[in-house]
């Protein structure tokens, strides 16, 4: 079992922002680079567009829930930054899991031969 530590600071998300492979889907978009750190480091950010608090609370649970489902699979040190999107309150958590594994394994954080 892996551990990930939380991102926390700003400059680390706009690194991330900046620098990161991004990859877009409709309900998230992920932001995914290689680190020194010896550990991965996730964050997440949901904006004011998302919904009032309640959503936005859950949007991020939901993140947060399907990123320690496929945690395990995770090849290396990488800092993550998942954005919520519109689409993502209404997603269940192994839908948004799916949708992550699919964008991770297009950065090549996890191999194609791992099955879900």
């Amino acid at each position: 079992m892996k551990r990930t530590v939380a991102l926390k600071k700003n400059r680390d998300f706009r690194r991330l922002y900046g620098k990161g492979k991004s990859f877009q889907a409709p309900a998230l978009v992920s932001y995914v680079m290689k680190n020194r750190a010896g550990i991965c480091r996730m964050g997440i950010t949901t904006s004011k567009k998302i919904g009032n608090a309640v959503e936005r609370n859950r949007s991020r649970r939901v993140i947060r829930a399907a990123y320690s489902s496929i945690e395990d699979k995770i090849n290396g040190n990488y800092d993550f930054v998942f954005v919520a999107r519109s689409r993502t309150k209404y997603q269940k958590s192994t839908q948004i899991a799916q949708i992550m594994l699919s964008q991770l394994q297009k950065a090549g954080v996890i191999d194609e031969t791992v099955n879900n």
